[in-house]
């Protein structure tokens, strides 16, 4: 990361963290994921396992409701208020922007998962724990969680109503996260792939057994370079347009 866009995600997340919205997220996080993985339904005790497959399962879809919540204020509030054309009047590009940006976010949902640690040690207490398996459980959720926020960052350039962002990049999500697998599994040959392929949750139960595919890690890396390119065309767009 070049130091223009190293600046701009260090400011992003020391804004996050003054204007309480890291610790909101990171107190809603770690209780959603905790109550879920230790208290509910199929719990580490119901299940008696060491496993953290149900963390796995519950942070999958907590994190698909938080992310676009996180991204919203992304750029809609610099395109509200009118700083966005000020910071590109500086020596910064667009896609340093975006990538400051991006990288904040990044960063908070890593702190976000680095604060769930203990639940490892915890079960690892408890029995004997694969520990390839919930390093690629880890893997897997930071990039999810990665494709939505470029998804969000994306939605959050193109308005200047942070509603309207969330809407946006959850919508979007929508298709990744069970429509394009619920239609997919309702299709059979080529067709059916096809529409698989592009389910998040196609890609992310082949990583949480502990598989890493070459074909996961261009999904989900392809998803994240379309979403930050269209959101530094939008940006470019709206610069040029003033």
């Amino acid at each position: 990361m070049n130091r223009p866009a190293l600046i701009i995600a260090k400011k992003e997340l020391r804004m996050f963290f003054d204007s309480l919205i890291a610790y909101i997220l990171l107190i809603a996080f770690l209780g959603f994921s905790g109550f879920f993985t230790w208290f509910y339904g199929s719990d580490v005790f119901f299940t008696k396992q060491a496993s953290l497959q149900s963390f796995f399962d519950t942070a999958y879809w907590t994190l698909f409701f938080f992310i676009p919540a996180l991204t919203m204020r992304s750029i809609a509030e610099e395109n509200n208020s009118g700083t966005i054309e000020l910071l590109l009047t500086k020596p910064v590009t667009g896609w340093q922007v975006i990538w400051g940006k991006f990288s904040a976010c990044f960063m908070l949902i890593f702190i976000a998962l680095l604060c769930t640690l203990p639940y490892y040690f915890t079960v690892m207490y408890l029995g004997k724990i694969d520990s390839g398996v919930v390093l690629c459980g880890y893997l897997g959720l930071l990039l999810m969680s990665a494709a939505y926020i470029s998804i969000g960052i994306f939605a959050s350039s193109i308005t200047s109503n942070q509603v309207v962002a969330f809407l946006l990049a959850l919508f979007t999500g929508i298709f990744f996260h069970f429509l394009f697998g619920l239609v997919g599994s309702n299709l059979t040959g080529t067709a059916g792939e096809v529409v698989n392929y592009f389910s998040m949750k196609e890609h992310m139960d082949g990583i949480k057994r502990g598989i890493i595919d070459s074909r996961d890690l261009i999904y989900f890396g392809s998803i994240v370079f379309l979403g930050l390119v269209m959101a530094e065309v939008s940006l470019a767009k709206r610069n040029t347009s003033e």
